[in-house]
């Protein structure tokens, strides 16, 4: 399925150099930096991750937060899946597939709670900047495909595991 050719172009249009699409994700990174520390949204969804019983007893309305969420989530993964077939100029079942693992372990590896109740905006953009420099390291290297998603795995239970910290004895 090939978009059309505008939106085509409007995907790797630049200005002074600089891709628009880089602009609007640090514009938009900003924004949901702010909407998660300074909105009551923002502050309620991470009320719901940190403990979904006693937000509710704050007053905070789970479902609708949660529905709102869900929402968001779906809403943006549309916006990039238009994005991603845009800037290869066509569409298929699996264009994003190779960034499935890579989304997890940005957000594992950048310090943002896999459980919830914590989110790291800074560190995402540091744990990005780490995955493609290491994913860029391996292809020169010539490592496969296979390796890569091995390492990325394996990045990420590691941190997972660092992160745990010491059980607390009873």
């Amino acid at each position: 399925i090939k978009p059309p050719p505008g939106f085509a172009s409007f995907t790797n249009w630049q200005v002074l150099g600089i891709p628009v699409l880089a602009m609007l994700t640090v514009v938009f990174t900003i924004g949901a930096a702010l909407a998660l520390q300074r909105m009551i949204f923002g502050r309620s969804v991470l009320a719901i991750g940190q403990n979904i019983r006693a937000a509710w007893l704050a007053g905070v309305h789970v479902g609708r937060i949660r529905f709102l969420t869900y929402t968001l989530c779906g809403a943006l993964g549309g916006i990039d899946g238009a994005l991603l077939a845009g800037y290869f100029r066509g569409a298929n079942v699996d264009i994003g597939n190779e960034y499935l693992l890579a989304s997890i372990a940005v957000v594992v590896i950048g310090g943002t709670s896999v459980a919830g109740g914590k989110a790291n905006v800074p560190g995402v953009w540091g744990a990005g900047l780490f995955l493609v420099l290491l994913l860029t390291m391996l292809n020169t290297f010539g490592v496969s495909a296979g390796v890569r998603l091995v390492l990325t795995g394996l990045i990420i239970v590691g941190v997972i595991t660092a992160a745990g910290g010491e059980k607390a004895v009873r």
